[in-house]
């Protein structure tokens, strides 16, 4: 099939699906200027102070880093929580609200981000579940207090060196070390309890639709979570998927459609089939 038919079917499969549940990785937001963390050469280009340390990915986004290094693994949340902040969420966020808000049951978001760009983006906070946490949210490394906002943290880093500078995140409960209340590597004390909520929501939205289409992007095999989701309302919810990724494009089925391409091109090609 070529990729102009590629994009009419994409489309076809649009028009008829009564909900759609977007489904993210880490690649939806390369188009957004955000680092994907691919491979050891893409995190330590950037952060090369942690090359220099030896320090890979999974090494610095663990729990026993909070407690071996804090500054080091503050420094490195904590230049993350700055970046998303500050970063503006591309083109194609827009277009699938916009597709979304045309279906019967409307859309919802199920991502492995935890960059809040689909919030800043204007989804409904309510429709949005984020299966390995938020860095906008921290928890307490210490007591059992319930994650709460990071709205008042000032991210204090030196990012030459990544490094924490200043008096490190701390509890108001107890005083004790903060993290973010995010699923790292080896993680047995991540609070998972907003995600739970978020997942029954999630779970119960799906019961009440008919003919879910699956539009994931940047969603890849190496931490599968988002492409399990999207597999299971195939399977489970006589879902269609429409796969876009510009490394791992091979849809689940050949019912489905898969393009090789990045999340913003993709969304934007589609949209200008579905609006002449």
């Amino acid at each position: 099939m070529t990729p102009s038919a590629q994009i009419a079917t994409a489309a076809e499969l649009i028009a008829q699906a009564d909900a759609i549940a977007v489904t993210a990785g880490a690649g939806m937001g390369v188009d957004s200027g955000l680092p994907d963390f691919r491979g050891s050469q893409g995190f330590w280009k950037a952060y090369p102070a942690l090359q220099a340390s030896g320090l890979q990915f999974e090494d610095v986004a663990s729990p026993r880093t909070f407690v071996s290094a804090p500054r080091t693994a503050w420094g490195f949340y904590g230049h993350r929580l700055r970046l998303y902040r500050g970063t503006v969420p591309h083109a194609g966020f827009q277009v699938l609200r916009r597709w979304a808000e045309r279906m019967l049951h409307g859309g919802w978001v199920y991502t492995s981000n935890v960059d809040g760009q689909f919030q800043k983006a204007g989804f409904d906070t309510q429709r949005i579940a984020e299966c390995h946490g938020s860095i906008h949210r921290l928890q307490c490394t210490g007591c059992d207090a319930a994650p709460w906002p990071a709205d008042t943290l000032t991210p204090d880093v030196d990012e030459a060196a990544c490094r924490w500078l200043g008096p490190l995140p701390s509890c108001p409960r107890c005083g004790a070390l903060a993290r973010p209340n995010i699923l790292m590597f080896s993680d047995s004390g991540w609070k998972e309890d907003v995600a739970a909520r978020q997942e029954r929501a999630t779970e119960a939205w799906l019961r009440r639709v008919r003919r879910p289409l699956v539009v994931e992007l940047g969603a890849g095999t190496a931490i599968p979570s988002v492409r399990r989701f999207g597999h299971r309302v195939i399977r489970d919810f006589g879902g269609r998927m429409l796969r876009i990724n510009p490394r791992e494009s091979a849809p689940p089925t050949t019912s489905d459609v898969g393009l090789a391409l990045g999340a913003a091109e993709a969304l934007a090609a589609i949209d200008a089939v579905l609006s002449p």
